[in-house]
């Protein structure tokens, strides 16, 4: 988490710093329209910045995974950088159409304009820009209702995945319309400095990102066409394990990595953890699926063996590397799932450090319980599972009197992000450095 909200601040910061080398929050002559101009250029920029990184976000580039942390981690930096497009966004557009309301209301005089050349008399890129401005600021507007609605939709946990996604796909054009908008509307010496050479870039990096959006080429380059080759049902855990074959092509994956999966091509790609370890000789994969919805509860009558699906990874960065003396493991219901990766991962390569792995259900299936019983055990792990209606609710305090020598430990989980906030709050007031509470952010929304 560290290191994507050090990602935010740097960029609002450096924005707002270029920014100052270009202009000044202290005009002159010091009025309601001079202010006004300053504040919407300054929370235009921010605006702009912001939905640029967001859309290049979008693509989810692999090199950026390394740097932070994880593609759960860069796509909660996405989410962030949308609150802050809305917020700022909102504030340029009060700026605008409020000082117009507010002129109509009486409350203010009408800001004063100042000499403006004919267009005659600018050069032939200034004019047209000059001569665009109504336009751009029309269209902006719309665009603006247009942005407010995706990303409310966006944030509304309730509304359908896989309507999200096709929505989602939308910002693009409205990303297209803001770029053209700060083009024409953005102060013209600003691109003879720093900070205009900045938005230059990152505008086009995001409208890259924009037309391969409207184009479907999200990680294509990283898809493979697999077959369904078993199926096993868990009824009362309401979990499906599914086994596929992959052709040539997929690179293979480490333990703890996810992977986007189309079940359903008018459902769309959903995020699955692996939960299998990668063999070249079988060229298999196996996702743990629970229904949680529509879409997943549909699963497990529609899916069939020998099924097409569709296969794009690996993504993540929750592998277990670190140089701590032991480590625990905490998989919350279907977020055991990395963790059965990783304990098949240790099988084929045994590894001497002691591990500790608490799985919490209600209810529990005996034979999903002997399956992990018997991987834990092959891989030399301590297997605590922790059934909620038997034997209370798992807590920090649970867990230090099962493992004494817990301060050596790294943490890692998957699970409910309150039940992970609550531990790593605990367990960080008893003296466990923040860098050792690893958290898989498996929230794409």
């Amino acid at each position: 988490m560290r290191r994507i909200h050090f990602s935010l601040w740097a960029l609002l910061a450096s924005l707002s710093i270029l920014w100052l080398l270009a202009d000044t929050l202290v005009p002159s002559p010091f009025n309601y329209g001079t202010c006004r101009n300053v504040f919407m250029q300054y929370s235009g920029t921010i605006a702009m910045g912001a939905m640029s990184v967001a859309m290049v976000l979008a693509l989810r580039p692999k090199t950026l995974e390394s740097h932070l942390g994880g593609l759960d981690k860069m796509y909660r930096l996405h989410k962030w950088l949308g609150i802050t497009v809305l917020a700022t966004s909102a504030l340029h557009w009060w700026w605008g159409q409020g000082t117009k309301w507010m002129v109509q209301w009486g409350w203010i005089d009408r800001p004063a304009r100042g000499h403006r050349q004919a267009f005659a008399d600018l050069g032939p890129v200034e004019g047209w820009l000059r001569s665009q401005r109504g336009f751009a600021e029309n269209l902006g507007e719309l665009a603006f209702y247009a942005m407010l609605l995706l990303l409310v939709l966006a944030l509304i946990k309730r509304f359908p995945y896989h309507l999200f996604q096709k929505t989602h796909k939308w910002f693009a054009v409205a990303y297209l319309v803001f770029v053209y908008h700060t083009i024409v509307l953005a102060k013209t010496e600003y691109w003879a400095q720093p900070i205009g050479w900045v938005l230059a870039v990152l505008m086009l990096l995001g409208s890259i990102a924009a037309v391969k959006t409207l184009l479907g080429k999200i990680g294509t380059d990283r898809k493979v066409q697999g077959t369904v080759e078993s199926l096993r049902h868990y009824p009362n855990l309401l979990v499906m394990e599914t086994r596929i074959a992959l052709p040539a092509g997929w690179p293979g994956h480490a333990a703890g990595q996810f992977a986007f999966v189309t079940f359903d091509p008018s459902e769309g790609a959903h995020p699955y953890t692996i939960a299998s370890v990668w063999e070249q000789s079988n060229r298999q994969i196996s996702f743990v699926v629970k229904a949680l919805g529509d879409h997943t509860s549909r699963l497990v009558e529609q899916l069939k063996t020998g099924a097409r699906v569709t296969i794009e990874g690996p993504y993540g960065c929750f592998d277990f590397d670190d140089l701590s003396a032991r480590q625990i493991w905490i998989g919350a219901g279907i977020g055991i799932t990395p963790f059965i990766a990783a304990m098949k991962q240790r099988a084929i390569r045994p590894d001497s450090k002691p591990i500790d792995l608490f799985h919490t259900t209600t209810p529990s299936n005996r034979a999903a319980i002997d399956r992990l019983t018997a991987d834990a055990k092959a891989a030399g792990i301590r297997l605590h599972v922790i059934e909620s209606r038997r034997d209370g609710r798992l807590d920090a305090e649970k867990i230090r009197a099962l493992v004494p020598d817990w301060a050596l430990a790294s943490i890692w989980f998957c699970g409910p992000d309150d039940f992970a906030q609550s531990l790593r709050k605990d367990f960080i007031e008893q003296g466990l450095s923040p860098a050792c509470f690893h958290h898989e952010l498996f929230e794409m929304r």
